[in-house]
């Protein structure tokens, strides 16, 4: 009889068990969405075309940097969660109601330059991709982006996670190109990691590839989506429910930007190696020179042979339109919490990806292929730059109790996370100042012009410097974080010493009625 009552108690034991592990990974699930919409930002045209140029120009010496920066971005991402998690608000309404009214509408500008910033890739790699795929002329291909942006739009009619699901697998057909092409020319495994794990800066143009390179990989526009997006989810209005979420949030996002991380590191080593190898062609030699968008699917030829062209256009065309959805959103996110204006997705995406085409079709006529990927590296740097004005105002308010109480950063994160962002800040403002200190010497224009190109830009270089020490140092005002109840009854039976689970997961936070108009996952 004690034997039976002993193996009953090991199976209840055993069923509670795997119900308890069961109810977790249920927990888990609602929670998977928005860190794999935002990884799709770190696989965009634009990180093709750095990485790719990084690896021809450089073999694998800049590898560390995509290690940092997507270390650097996972830190980040996590804050923008957190902060939307706790506050329930994102972060350019935090913003608005934090800062006066002037400050306010130069953080809106900004932000709404860097998702045009991030736009312009998405436009030239689309129009790289109908070239290759029908022979378009590149001019006219960044015409067609525009009803390429309107088809997408209409294919969501079918629902927005199966149209997120179709592009997440074409883009990954990308990935799977360079992961067999990686096993193909088999990197040297001690190089790969020496490039990891060892920074290096030599070589001409080592530092603007990789500011090009940071630039692409942390987009400011990101964070202002990241704290949206998590709050398309019921979190329990407790610290523990809010501690579960922040949580689930972080793995989430760990586990897409790592698979972003492997695919940055193929794309990067391949290209490092087929322009090094020492068999190279005298065309493909001339191409490794001037790499862009256009010509590297030649990378891919010993793999996929003469379908290598097709393959990689179509899986470039999946990477640029996929990013048209995350900055569509980061775009309504931005105007709606600044200014609170919305507009129908199809007019904030048009007018957006309008104002994208006016460079890129300039540049496309003028410089063609080789002036368009310019373009591409000159927008990732602007993106580098614009980091601070999203950044800054991430690690504060993420770090400070009066937004988000029990759960701002560590001292430890604090610690990370300010001295990883003054490094970048630090690398933006030496590389702008000295860059255009070296090209006033070596112009060509006479000195008059110097002179007054002077007059011009040293003063904004120092409205930029002064603008980022006024964000660093400015104090907090606005609190955001309110006490909840279950709070303050959790806070009193933990020091009478009960604690009851069912108590902390009561009520939820209701969903935000003003984004119901937005599709984001279920």
């Amino acid at each position: 009889m004690a034997n039976l009552m002993q193996q009953h108690q090991v199976k209840e034991t055993s069923s509670n068990h795997e119900t308890h592990k069961s109810s977790g990974w249920r927990k888990f699930l609602p929670y998977i969405g928005p860190g794999f919409l935002v990884s799709l930002a770190y696989l965009d045209p634009g990180n093709m075309e750095t990485d790719l140029q990084a690896g021809a120009n450089h073999k694998y010496e800049l590898l560390w940097l995509v290690l940092i920066g997507l270390i650097f971005a996972l830190i980040i991402q996590s804050l923008a969660a957190n902060l939307g998690v706790t506050t329930g608000k994102h972060l350019s309404e935090v913003c608005k109601i934090e800062y006066p009214l002037f400050v306010k509408y130069c953080l809106w500008l900004l932000a709404e330059v860097a998702v045009i910033a991030a736009d312009i890739p998405e436009v030239i790699g689309t129009a790289f991709a109908l070239n290759i795929l029908f022979h378009i002329p590149l001019w006219a291909g960044v015409l067609l982006t525009g009803c390429s942006t309107l088809l997408l739009l209409s294919l969501q009619r079918f629902g927005v996670r199966k149209l997120e699901l179709l592009i997440t697998i074409l883009v990954f057909v990308m990935a799977a190109c360079f992961f067999a092409e990686m096993s193909y020319v088999n990197p040297p495994a001690s190089g790969v990691l020496k490039g990891m794990f060892v920074p290096k800066l030599s070589g001409s143009g080592a530092v603007g590839d990789a500011i090009a390179l940071l630039g692409a990989l942390i987009m400011p526009h990101n964070l202002f989506l990241h704290s949206a997006l998590v709050l398309s989810r019921k979190v329990p209005s407790s610290v523990r429910g809010i501690n579960d979420a922040c949580r689930y949030f972080l793995y989430e996002s760990g586990f897409a930007l790592f698979v972003a991380f492997l695919i940055n590191v193929a794309m990067i080593s391949v290209s490092g190696t087929v322009c090094s190898a020492s068999d190279l062609s005298g065309e493909n030699a001339d191409r490794c020179n001037n790499l862009t968008l256009n010509s590297a699917s030649f990378l891919l030829k010993n793999v996929l042979g003469r379908s290598s062209s097709t393959i990689y256009a179509i899986a470039l065309l999946a990477s640029g339109q996929s990013s048209t959805i995350t900055g569509t959103y980061a775009g309504q996110y931005i105007m709606q919490g600044f200014l609170n204006i919305r507009m129908k997705r199809w007019k904030r995406n048009l007018m957006t990806r309008c104002i994208a085409i006016a460079p890129s079709l300039v540049v496309s006529i003028v410089g063609g292929s080789s002036g368009s990927s310019q373009l591409i590296i000159i927008a990732s740097m602007i993106l580098s730059f614009e980091l601070p004005f999203a950044l800054i105002p991430l690690l504060k308010f993420s770090s400070s109790s009066t937004k988000m109480g029990p759960h701002k950063n560590s001292m430890i994160i604090i610690t990370i996370s300010w001295i990883l962002g003054a490094g970048i800040i630090g690398i933006n403002v030496y590389y702008l100042s000295t860059a255009f200190v070296k090209w006033l010497i070596h112009s060509s224009l006479p000195k008059v012009a110097n002179v007054f190109i002077g007059i011009i830009v040293f003063p904004l270089m120092v409205i930029y410097i002064v603008s980022v020490i006024y964000l660093t140092f400015r104090k907090d005002t606005v609190v955001t974080f309110i006490e909840t109840k279950n709070d303050t009854v959790m806070q009193s039976n933990v020091e009478k010493g009960i604690i009851d689970n069912g108590q902390l997961e009561l009520n939820h936070v209701p969903y935000r009625q003003d984004l119901a108009d937005i599709p984001l996952p279920e």
